[in-house]
């Protein structure tokens, strides 16, 4: 129940950074929207703990490692998208003097 708040409150709160005008509350709310999409990953894995894989007999079963090597993708994606987006803001901020696109052609 948890786990599944905190994904509802990324999401909603990168959703509507995401419909702002501006392009830094634009890249905000993606990082937002990828924070949330992490969590869902890790989530999908299983939060609960789980025996040593190593160490003789395992007492419980191993971590799924899929939804760890998604994540790790999706961080990476997610980076590479912030800078983008960030280095767009800063290049709207010279050309245009503000970040600001509604109206501007």
């Amino acid at each position: 129940m948890t786990a599944a708040t905190i994904v509802g409150v990324l999401a909603a709160a990168g959703t509507y950074l995401v419909l702002q005008r501006g392009l830094v509350r634009m890249a905000l709310g993606f990082v937002l929207l990828g924070h949330a999409a992490n969590v869902l990953l890790v989530v999908s894995g299983g939060i609960h703990r789980r025996g040593v894989p190593i160490e003789g007999e395992t007492v419980g079963r191993a971590a799924d490692p899929l939804p760890q090597a998604f994540t790790l993708t999706a961080i990476v994606i997610g980076f590479g998208m912030t800078a983008f987006l960030l280095a767009l803001a800063v290049r709207a901020q010279r050309d245009l003097g503000d970040d600001d696109l509604e109206g501007k052609s």
